[in-house]
């Protein structure tokens, strides 16, 4: 198939670095602690922005924040938070930053009564990726019920920047539904690699 007949969901445009993420990594079923927590992360940060700067950020986001490393992130002092403000190439949005902090104590607050953090996101979906069959972009819900219940979990727990319309960006971009439309040619390849056995 030529590359350029190739139907995709409306929203990836034609940067290439967007249609590589949309190729490669939206709607892919995630299940690692420290990528989850990665994408929490940077959908907080998208707030208010394109998805698209923040893609263009994200290796200095692993840089500048120890490679997600939740442990480490939660015991940043105000230094290390004046030390992010002087970083351009991150969102230097000081609120976004504290939240990064809070939100790793937040993290490490469920890995102490869940097995995984994965454990305890998946469940929201009986641990099975929804697979929808949305027929345009248009179709697509902002949030869910159940992105509104993540975020009231969330929250209670000391998380920030985790509204509904945020948790369900980070649902689908960590396969937890399958909102790529039906026309789109990576659907079907979703819905066969999340049904795999694990």
């Amino acid at each position: 198939m030529r590359a350029d007949t190739i139907k995709r969901c409306a929203w990836c445009g034609s940067d290439p670095q967007y249609v590589a993420y949309h190729d490669q990594e939206w709607g892919v079923p995630m299940y690692d602690d420290r990528r989850l927590f990665e994408m929490l992360i940077l959908e907080g940060a998208q707030a208010g922005l394109s998805w698209l700067t923040i893609l263009k950020k994200r290796d200095n986001y692993r840089q500048a924040f120890h490679n997600f490393d939740a442990r480490r992130i939660a015991r940043y002092s105000e230094q290390d938070i004046e030390r992010l403000m002087q970083n351009t190439g991150i969102i230097r949005n000081r609120l976004k930053i504290e939240a990064t902090v809070r939100n790793a104590q937040g993290f490490l607050k469920i890995r102490e009564t869940y097995p995984s953090f994965a454990d305890y996101l998946w469940r929201y979906v009986d641990h099975v990726p929804v697979q929808n069959l949305w027929r345009s972009s248009g179709e697509i819900p902002a949030q869910t019920r159940t992105s509104a219940q993540m975020s009231r979990d969330l929250k209670n727990l000391g998380f920030n920047f985790v509204g509904p319309t945020i948790c369900y960006a980070f649902m689908q971009a960590v396969g937890m539904v399958n909102d790529h439309t039906v026309d789109c040619f990576r659907h079907g390849e979703i819905d066969s690699w999340a049904n795999r056995p694990r």
